[in-house]
C-alpha cells in the first residue's frame, strides 16, 4: 500500500473540508441566499471588480518589477479559495452563502481571469500576446474540488441526520487540522522562495489584503448586509485561489518567477484570514459575556 503523495494528499485535503461544509448545510440555506440578493451581490462586486481594481491600484503605486506586477495581478484575477468557507465557518459567518459566491466567482473567473491577465501582461510588461486558457478544465476541477464534495455532504446529512450530528464534533476537528497542516506545508514547501520574495513583495501583497479586507468590509455595509452575510463577503474576497495563480503562471504564462506573487500573498492572505476569524469570534463573545456581568450584578 502506497501513501498519497503531496500533490494528491492536497485536493484530498481541499475536498474534506468541503464535505465537511456540506455536512453543516441544509437547502434551506441555499434558498435564503437566493432571497438575499443584495448579500451576493456584494459578494460577487467585491470579488470580481473590486479586488482587481485594488490589484491595479497596489502595483501602480508600489515600484514593482514588471514580471512581480503581473503576478499579483493574477493573483487579484483569481476567484475566491476553497479556505474561505472553512474560514468563514470559523468566523460564525454564513457558509452557504460563501461557497454560493465561491461557485459562481469561479465560473465568471472563466472569462474574467483571461481578461485581466491579458490586460495586465499588455499594460505593465508591453505584450502583445494572449494568454489561452484551459477553460473545461477549470471548470470540471472547481466542480470536483468544490461543488461536488458539498453536495456528498448535504446528502449524507438529509440521509442519515442523526449519524451526521454525532460525527460532526469530529470531522470539525479533523477539517480544520487539515487547514492547518495545508497551510502549513505550503509555507514549508514554499519556504526559499518566501525567505528570498518576502521582503520585496511582501509589503505589497500584505497592502493589497489590507485594502481588500477594508474593502469588502465597507462594500458589505453600504449594501446594508447583515454581519453573517458580511463575514462571508470579507473572507471570500480575501482569500484568493492562489494555487490557481501559481498554476496560471507556471502552466500558461511560463513564468516561475510570476508566481512569486501568489505564494506570498497565500501566507498574509491566511494570516489575515485567520486574525479576521479572532476578530469575530471575540466580537460574538462581548454580548455573552455583558450578560453574564448583568446577570451577576
Amino acid at each position: 500500500m502506497t501513501l498519497p503523495t503531496a500533490s494528491q494528499a492536497l485536493p484530498m485535503a481541499l475536498a474534506f473540508i468541503m464535505l465537511y461544509l456540506g455536512l453543516t448545510l441544509h437547502a434551506e440555506d441555499f434558498q435564503r441566499v437566493v432571497q438575499r440578493p443584495r448579500a451576493l451581490a456584494a459578494g460577487l462586486l467585491g470579488q470580481l471588480l473590486m479586488v482587481p481594481a485594488l490589484g491595479w491600484l497596489v502595483v501602480s503605486v508600489m515600484p514593482l518589477d514588471p514580471v512581480m506586477a503581473v503576478g499579483l495581478m493574477v493573483l487579484a484575477a483569481c476567484p475566491g479559495g476553497v479556505s474561505s468557507g472553512l474560514l468563514t465557518h470559523l468566523a460564525r459567518g454564513d457558509v452557504a452563502l460563501s461557497i454560493s459566491l465561491t461557485a459562481v466567482t469561479s465560473v465568471a473567473a472563466v472569462f474574467s481571469l483571461p481578461l485581466v491577465v491579458n490586460l495586465s501582461t499588455q499594460h505593465f510588461m508591453h505584450s502583445a500576446g494572449g494568454v489561452d486558457f484551459p477553460l473545461a478544465s477549470m471548470v470540471s476541477s472547481i466542480f470536483l474540488l468544490t461543488t461536488l464534495p458539498v453536495l456528498l455532504g448535504m446528502g449524507l446529512r438529509a440521509w442519515q441526520p442523526v449519524g451526521v450530528s454525532r460525527i460532526e464534533p469530529v470531522a470539525s476537528r479533523i477539517a480544520t487540522g487539515l487547514f492547518v497542516l495545508i497551510v502549513l506545508s505550503t509555507f514549508w514547501d514554499q519556504r526559499q522562495v518566501l525567505f528570498h520574495h518576502l521582503s520585496s513583495i511582501g509589503p505589497a501583497a500584505m497592502l493589497l489584503n489590507l485594502l481588500i479586507l477594508l474593502g469588502a468590509w465597507g462594500l458589505s455595509h453600504q449594501f446594508g448586509l447583515r454581519a453573517r452575510d458580511r463575514i462571508a463577503v470579507v473572507t471570500e474576497c480575501g482569500l484568493q485561489n492562489s494555487a490557481l495563480g501559481i498554476f496560471v503562471c507556471l502552466q500558461l504564462l511560463h513564468s516561475p518567477a510570476m508566481s512569486v506573487p501568489s505564494v506570498v500573498y497565500a501566507l498574509l492572505m491566511n494570516l489575515g484570514g485567520l486574525a479576521f476569524v479572532v476578530l469575530m469570534r471575540l466580537q460574538t463573545m462581548r454580548p455573552a459575556l455583558g450578560h453574564q456581568h448583568a446577570g451577576g450584578s
